[in-house]
């Protein structure tokens, strides 16, 4: 990988870690607005259907998953950034085997740690 490729790399890696951080900026400050408006006793919001209940639920559950995701997301970017920074050679190399991987990949997954065998032989042995 030359100079030019980690150059555009690491604007990619930067420019989808703020917008990740953003996302959960946002989720996080939703979150923090529904709490406070439990705790004041803010009722209007409350829902009086018991299916409304599970519904509410179940967003909940969903939207602890999607934060979950993306901050799961953004320690993968952090630990990207911080290959390219202090050892250029080991970013877009497979930790596993120690090869190239392919730019067409780091285009989609710029934080990619393996190449697509090496993703299914992880994802595989995890479960």
């Amino acid at each position: 990988m030359n100079e030019s490729d980690r150059k555009r790399f690491e604007k990619r890696l930067l420019d989808e870690r703020a917008r990740i951080a953003g996302v959960l900026d946002r989720m996080n400050a939703t979150s923090r607005s529904d709490e406070q408006r439990d705790q004041d006793g803010d009722l209007s919001v409350m829902p009086t259907h018991p299916a409304d209940l599970g519904t509410d639920e179940q967003q909940r559950e969903l939207e602890s998953s999607v934060n979950q995701n993306e901050a799961d997301t953004l320690a993968e970017i952090d630990a990207a950034l911080e290959r390219l920074y202090k050892d250029p050679d080991r970013y877009g190399v497979d930790e596993r085997t120690g090869k190239a991987i392919p730019l067409a990949r780091l285009e989609v997954i710029p934080w990619a740690r393996y190449d697509v065998e090496g993703q299914a032989a992880v994802e595989e042995r995890e479960g």
